[in-house]
């Protein structure tokens, strides 16, 4: 079984939509080992608990970065994570963090990246005038929203929206993208040409059939 890490900061959502997938078999022959929070008070911390998971507080305030890192990465290891989750987690990882799980930290922000990047992206979105917006399922390197991307889910944006609605249907594709892109890295059936995931040709098939 691969032991998942999750780290969150707020409410969770995205770690409840992974959990709820782990217990109806979408993402197979996984678990959540531990649930890591920077706020003592965020909510997914709670609902972690009330699910029987073990849970970590680790404070970021007054701390330098690499240092609460270095904590971090000592009670993934001790837990046997292997596969590392950011659900909500507002806090940029240090060099140290992603040289430690090369290529097994993911994150999910709330835009078809390379289109905006960083805090706020429902609202660039909105700012810019596209007519499409989503979310993007990548793995973590060292610079922000930058690593190869493993799915994307495309959301329009309607006549009228405004962020907080725009927000809410891409969160509801956020639900869907992050446990199938948990499930298509644990296949590990792709390999990462230059900056591109590739899903080999077996993983092209089974899609294939079930579009059909």
């Amino acid at each position: 079984m691969t032991r998942l890490g999750i780290l969150l900061s707020g409410r969770g959502s995205n770690f409840l939509a992974i959990a709820d997938a782990i217990d109806r078999g979408q993402i197979d022959n996984a678990g959540i080992s531990i649930v890591i929070s920077n706020r003592a008070e965020a909510p997914g911390l709670a609902a972690a608990r009330a699910r029987g998971l073990a849970t970590a507080v680790i404070e970021a305030r007054g701390r330098k970065r690499a240092e609460q890192d270095a904590e971090i990465i000592a009670c993934l290891r001790e837990h046997g994570a292997e596969l590392i989750c950011l659900a909500g987690y507002m806090r940029l990882l240090s060099p140290e963090f992603v040289v430690a799980y090369p290529q097994a930290i993911l994150n999910i922000h709330p835009s078809l990246l390379p289109a905006f990047p960083g805090l706020d992206a429902q609202r660039q979105a909105l700012q810019y005038g596209v007519g499409i917006t989503g979310c993007t399922v990548h793995f973590v390197d060292d610079q922000l929203d930058h690593g190869v991307i493993v799915l994307q889910r495309p959301v329009p944006v309607l006549d009228g929206d405004d962020e907080a609605a725009l927000s809410a249907r891409i969160l509801e594709q956020e639900h869907i993208a992050y446990p199938e892109a948990i499930a298509r890295v644990l296949s590990g059936n792709y390999t990462i040409a230059d900056r591109r995931y590739v899903a080999r040709a077996s993983h092209n098939a089974s899609l294939l059939e079930e579009i059909k």
